[in-house]
């Protein structure tokens, strides 16, 4: 997944996020600046 956009103060919210696809979306949201 690529964003072109900083996400900083911005948040997201991801179900599915303890594993699989969910979870490596929710660690490149935060690691693009989301909370």
């Amino acid at each position: 997944m690529s964003l072109p956009l900083p996400l900083d103060g911005l948040s997201a919210i991801v179900t599915g996020a303890g594993r699989g696809l969910g979870r490596a979306e929710a660690l490149e949201l935060a690691r693009l600046g989301a909370t």
